[in-house]
């Protein structure tokens, strides 16, 4: 459908996505409204985007949203919810503002955060993105220890916690933690929050707690809000490094949480019943890995980086308990090598004629049988008592090994490709589909010419060789080698979409230059392995 772009549209007209000036629009004006307690604001803004400049994705926006907002409300909380999200629980508001304001101390609650759940998951999680048994045990778990991770969405913050604050108890360190203090000049101000006299003001009335006592002409305010949304506002200031959102990696929400708590902070989860709000999950495979691979990424560029949780904790006020969970969460990626080599070992051993695990009537066998049910039988108690299905613990098994050996490992590599300084990582936005098929594919996976399915499609084709060679040659009397046999038929059931996308066509077939790319890569470890 086209638009008549006139009147206060006019701007929109001939604007490119990624080349524009600043738009501000006044949706609805609460003065005008002449109702005092009714809806705030409601304004639309569009930050300036030029080629030459850096935008820092969703990092980039939020800080733009801050000043803005901070300029025309400066109200002491923020809520942060995605594009993609609704408000699920209209009660979510209070539940939040209980957590904020009742606790004695307010370091206690830096920022609460809601788990993030999805109103069109599909049945049974086929994609293994839907979190619900992980926001469970592991959401409360870190809540116990009062360091939940900041999400990206569903978050409300202090306004003076994103401003670089600290905890009003900590006294003196504040200044050996963040530049933002109580005694700042007006010349520090400037480096810090830029050169916007009106943002410097709010900022300073936010800090202290007070009140906002911006005029209340808002025309005035919105021409004072475009110069803190150019894109050339950030330069020389703290933003993005000491204030604000943090920059310098993909998964800039865990990184901006990291560098509260190591302030001091601690932060709350909120889990109501309705559920507080709800998104749209990713759909099919080559969305939700990319997702997989922007988050191992981003995970990975933390903890190598100067702000990792291990130099948070000597250098600032993280405590060594919020340092391993943040640890935990960190090593995503650094697990598709372990795992890849843990895929692979079944294959080698059958190539090669040689073996990892004890024969059949050894009795050293039962160690790792009792290891994989008991396994097995906690991940599905854990499954069971959240109310999921069994097929739904199945899927999220089988996503975990496509995830870490696909998605986790392209994401390695980036980092290391970044380390090695031979190309910089990419930020991928994750495409949400939220159209409605009916033709009973939708929890199908898909695939693309992307390289990121290469390493699961390599594993898929060396496991079958190697199944080929060895039961062509296997003595079924002596039982030897059939623990390797049964591993690599494992990994095949786990690769069950792989196997399914090899002799599919569309969307749902695996393409031929990935199936050569794979045959050559399982062609090349067959005969290096047989030379070995």
């Amino acid at each position: 459908m086209e638009w008549d772009l006139i009147g206060d549209f006019a701007i929109f007209s001939n604007m490119e996505h990624k080349n524009h000036p600043t738009i501000i629009k006044v949706i609805r004006d609460q003065n005008e409204a002449g109702l005092s307690e009714a809806l705030p604001h409601l304004i639309y803004v569009s930050r300036e985007k030029r080629p030459e400049h850096p935008h820092r994705y969703k990092a980039g926006a939020m800080n733009v949203l801050t000043r803005v907002s901070g300029l025309i409300t400066n109200a002491p909380f923020m809520l942060n919810v995605d594009c993609d999200m609704f408000v699920n629980n209209p009660q979510i508001f209070l539940h939040a503002m209980c957590l904020l304001l009742g606790s004695k101390n307010e370091r206690e609650s830096g920022f609460v955060q809601c788990p993030q759940y999805f109103y069109d998951g599909l049945k049974d999680d086929p994609f293994g993105n839907q979190f619900v048994v992980g926001h469970k045990y592991m959401g409360r778990g870190v809540a116990g220890i009062q360091v939940p991770f900041y999400e990206g969405t569903g978050c409300f913050h202090r306004r003076k916690v994103i401003y670089g604050s600290c905890p009003d108890d900590i006294g003196n360190q504040a200044k050996r933690l963040t530049p933002v203090h109580g005694d700042l000049s007006y010349e520090e101000q400037l480096r810090i929050f830029g050169d916007s006299k009106e943002f410097i003001r709010s900022a300073a009335y936010a800090l202290q707690g007070k009140e906002n006592i911006s005029p209340k002409n808002l025309p005035n305010l919105v021409e004072a809000a475009h110069q803190v949304a150019g894109c050339g506002y950030e330069y020389g200031t703290s933003w993005g490094t000491e204030v604000g959102w943090q920059y310098g990696t993909a998964t800039e929400d865990v990184l901006t949480g990291l560098m509260i708590h190591g302030r001091g902070w601690r932060s709350l989860f909120c889990t109501p019943d309705p559920r507080a709000f709800l998104g749209c999950a990713p759909r099919g495979g080559p969305i939700s890995m990319a997702q997989q691979k922007r988050w191992a990424t981003g995970l990975l560029e933390i903890l190598i980086g100067r702000r990792s949780p291990i130099v948070t904790t000597v250098t600032a006020r993280l405590q060594l308990r919020h340092c391993l969970a943040y640890l935990s969460l960190l090593t995503w990626g650094l697990r598709s090598i372990p795992e890849l080599c843990y895929a692979v070992l079944p294959a080698y051993c059958t190539i090669t004629d040689s073996s990892f695990l004890p024969e059949v009537h050894e009795p050293a066998i039962y160690i790792y049988m009792a290891l994989f049910l008991s396994y097995v039988i906690y991940t599905l108690i854990e499954y069971h008592e959240t109310g999921l299905s069994i097929r739904a613990w199945w899927n999220n098994q089988r996503m975990a090994r496509i995830n870490a050996m696909n998605a986790w490992l392209c994401g390695f590599i980036s980092v290391i490709l970044k380390v090695f300084r031979i190309s910089d990582t990419v930020f991928e936005v994750t495409q949400k589909d939220q159209s409605s098929s009916n033709d009973g594919d939708e929890g199908r996976f898909t695939f693309d010419a992307s390289l990121i399915f290469v390493p699961g499609t390599t594993v898929l084709l060396l496991q079958l060789t190697a199944l080929i060679m060895g039961f062509r040659g296997m003595q079924l009397s002596d039982g030897s080698g059939l623990g390797e046999r049964l591993c690599s038929i494992m990994v095949v059931i786990c690769f069950w979409p792989f196997l399914k996308g090899l002799f599919a066509k569309g969307k749902y077939g695996i393409p031929l230059s990935t199936i050569f790319k794979s045959a050559f890569l399982a062609l090349c470890f067959v005969l290096l392995a047989k030379r070995a």
